[in-house]
């Protein structure tokens, strides 16, 4: 029987502060999809290994077929893996975001490339290296005939996703992922994607495996695996989705079948904030929803517009206030300097996000990924296009990529100015914080302005 390891190569530093750290739901799928065909296939999860306990077992499953998943910010890595495992098996094969994106810059180390969603590519891989059949004939590869890279047409996406398995959770090292969280928050969390594909077209994001194409699983198959997680011992679960609660119809239909059922296990999700009202909010916090994170990115209309985020300041302030009318938690992500920025714009930010009530507040620089319309703005100022996360991170981890008309100085100084703001207000209250954050705010607004 062909033997099939899937790689997930994301090395966690000792020292790292992430707070989310999940198993690999994509190749969770794929496994999936394979052991239902009678493919034995394993997941080495690099989460909590060293790379030298990640070498063994691989080598130690004997595969005949090694996959190794690919994104922006480990294709050292990934290259890295492709050359030590090189001889440990007779199919070297790449997968992910940035293989998608650029297979060319994977096939002087891989066999082969798949584009896209894996599940019905990898089955016809396995099969064809069962049967030494051509490769031109499986639809959304990449390989390299006598020298020459060939990309086969594109495989249409999978559109019942409810005919998808449920992620082979035996395969993930439940037991770490659960230690790591009950030490950091008193929790146990896990994540579970309802839906592929999403319908907008912001600047920054990167589609490139599920495409543009939204599509949702039902109401009760949701629940169905929301239940598989139930009997595996976890406390709350991640809807890792891009934005879990469009479809108002389907989101009310999973919240009323989790309340029929009687789940206690609590949940947190991504949103759009012009894709929730009060009814929902109610809805999700009666179903269990703990927190909801808003992807609100700036504090000025402006800006949005340049991102292309269809959305407004407005509306985020309105959707922050139903969330916590309902009793739920509430974090917002923001960028911080993005591509045609002034310092007006950056302070707008700054001033919006810590005067919102969140719960949890992230800022962030631009990250320019491939494929996106931002990386094409800035490619050619790119400092370092092979960028990968740092091994040993600084008190804010993120780096600036591309030569800006800010410095990292500026702009790191912004975040720590958007953070002072936001747990000021948060312990002072307005009174207090009109005595002493106001002084410090008005300081800090000049000598972020003063700076280069």
């Amino acid at each position: 029987m062909t033997a099939v390891t899937l790689i997930y190569l994301y090395f966690h530093p000792s020292n790292d502060r992430s707070i989310f750290r999940f198993p690999p739901l994509g190749l969770g799928y794929i496994a999936a999809y394979l052991k239902r065909n009678n493919i034995s296939v394993d997941i080495v999860d690099c989460t909590f290994l060293s790379e030298e306990e990640a070498l063994k077992r691989v080598r130690r499953s004997s595969p005949n077929i090694i996959g190794i998943q690919s994104m922006f910010s480990v294709k050292r890595k990934a290259l890295e893996f492709a050359r030590l495992l090189r001889q440990d098996c007779e199919l070297l094969i790449s997968g992910g975001p940035l293989p998608t994106s650029n297979p060319e810059g994977f096939l002087q180390d891989f066999d082969v490339v798949v584009m896209g969603e894996g599940e019905e590519t990898m089955l016809e891989l396995v099969r064809n290296f069962e049967n030494g059949s051509d490769l031109s004939n499986i639809r959304g590869i990449a390989y390299k005939d006598n020298c020459k890279v060939k990309i086969t047409p594109r495989r249409e996406f999978i559109k019942e996703i409810d005919s998808i398995p449920f992620p082979a959770r035996d395969l993930f090292d439940n037991r770490s992922y659960k230690d790591y969280y009950s030490r950091r928050f008193g929790y146990t969390i896990t994540p579970i994607m309802t839906t592929r594909g999403c319908p907008y077209n912001c600047d920054f994001c990167s589609r490139p495996v599920f495409g543009e194409t939204y599509r949702a699983r039902s109401p009760r198959n949701v629940v169905d695996e929301i239940e598989e997680v139930v009997s595996l011992g976890y406390d709350r679960i991640w809807f890792a989705d891009d934005c879990f609660t469009l479809g108002r119809s389907r989101l009310m239909g999973i919240c009323d079948e989790m309340i029929r059922r009687r789940f206690r296990i609590g949940w947190e999700c991504l949103s759009r904030v012009d894709s929730i009202d009060l009814e929902v909010a109610d809805k999700m916090k009666r179903a269990g929803c703990v927190r909801v994170f808003f992807g609100i990115e700036s504090g000025n209309n402006s800006i949005l517009t340049l991102m292309n985020k269809k959305a407004t300041i407005e509306q985020a302030r309105d959707a922050v206030g139903l969330a916590k009318l309902s009793g739920v938690e509430v974090g917002a992500f923001f960028i911080i300097g993005y591509l045609g920025e002034t310092n007006e714009t950056i302070l707008d930010t700054v001033r919006f996000a810590s005067s919102l009530p969140l719960d949890y507040l992230s800022f962030t620089l631009p990250y320019p990924i491939p494929g996106t319309p931002l990386f094409e703005r800035v490619k050619d100022q790119m400092l370092d296009p092979e960028w990968e996360a740092p091994s040993h991170p600084g008190m804010i981890e993120h780096e600036l990529l591309y030569r800006s008309s800010f410095s990292e100085t500026k702009l790191k100084l912004a975040i720590v100015k958007g953070y002072l703001q936001y747990y000021l207000r948060r312990y002072l209250g307005t009174h207090g914080y009109k005595l002493i954050g106001g002084p410090i705010e008005y300081l800090t607004d000049h000598l972020f302005k003063a700076l280069r």
